[in-house]
């Protein structure tokens, strides 16, 4: 079943969709089904997440800012525009040198 708090047809701007506070990282979904769905996620220059893993597979695009993503003690650079693709239960983190948005397309195998 799909939940969402959208509606099919409407057009929304999505780095608008979610706000960053200085109290933490703040994360909005846009929709999610069993399999996996799309999040948008909000990072105030110097937060982090700490290492983690995710029971799915998963596309992070960066649609604002930049971000340092740490994937087997592997750290890339990515900046607004750039996407990493990131295989279900792999430990990485992620810290936000600047303010950024990323979006999260996660599928479940």
């Amino acid at each position: 079943m799909l939940e969402t708090d959208y509606k099919f047809g409407e057009v929304h701007v999505l780095a608008n969709q979610v706000e960053s506070g200085a109290d933490r990282v703040h994360v909005k979904s846009i929709f999610s089904t069993s399999n996996g769905g799309v999040a948008l996620v909000a990072f105030k220059a110097g937060q982090a997440l700490d290492t983690h893993v995710t029971p799915a597979e998963v596309m992070v695009t960066v649609l604002e800012g930049e971000v340092e993503f740490t994937i087997l003690d592997a750290v890339h650079h990515l900046k607004a525009g750039e996407f990493l693709l990131l295989g279900a239960e792999v430990p990485h983190s992620v810290k936000a040198p600047v303010d950024a948005k990323l979006m999260l397309a996660k599928i479940k195998a």
